[in-house]
C-alpha cells in the first residue's frame, strides 16, 4: 500500500487573524483558495515556503453559528524553525503565550486564534539553553 500525505483541516472563525497568525508569524503562504457558494465555506491551503506538498486547510464556513470545541483528540501541528528562541520572541511580543516554553532550547508549543496546539521544533540540536526561556513555567495547557 502506498501513501502520501496531503494536508491537515482546522475550522477557523476569523480567516484575517488566522491568515495574520499562520502567515504573518508563522511564514506561511497561500498556496490556493476555493470559495463555495453553494456549500458557503471557503478552503485556503498554507504551506511553508518550498513545501507546498505538505499543506494546512484552514476552512471557513460562512454562516455558521457553531463554536469550535478544542478537539483534543486531534494533537498538533508540528514546524521546524531555524532558531525557536527568535520565533518565541517574536510571538510573544505579538502577544501570543507561549503555552510550552522552549526550556531545553528544542520544543515550545502555543495556540492559534482557534486554540488549535502548535508544536515548534528547533531545527538540527537543541539550542544552548538559556534564559528568560529556562525559567518559564507553562501556561494552561496544549
Amino acid at each position: 500500500m502506498k501513501i502520501k500525505y496531503l494536508h491537515t483541516m482546522v475550522r477557523v472563525r476569523d480567516i484575517a487573524l488566522s491568515k495574520w497568525f499562520y502567515c504573518d508569524l508563522l511564514g506561511l503562504n497561500e498556496i490556493r483558495r476555493h470559495e463555495n457558494e453553494k456549500g458557503q465555506f471557503t478552503l485556503i491551503f498554507l504551506a511553508a515556503p518550498e513545501q507546498e506538498d505538505v499543506a494546512i486547510e484552514l476552512t471557513y464556513n460562512w454562516n455558521s453559528e457553531e463554536s469550535y470545541s478544542e478537539g483534543r483528540n486531534f494533537g498538533h501541528l508540528a514546524f521546524e524553525v531555524e532558531n525557536i528562541y527568535e520565533v518565541c520572541q517574536k510571538l510573544q511580543n505579538e502577544g501570543i503565550i507561549i503555552n510550552r516554553p522552549p526550556r531545553e532550547g528544542r520544543m515550545a508549543f502555543i495556540r492559534s486564534p482557534d486554540q488549535i496546539s502548535i508544536e515548534l521544533l528547533q531545527k538540527g540540536s537543541p539550542l544552548e539553553i538559556k534564559e528568560p526561556w529556562k525559567s518559564m513555567k507553562n501556561i494552561g495547557f496544549w
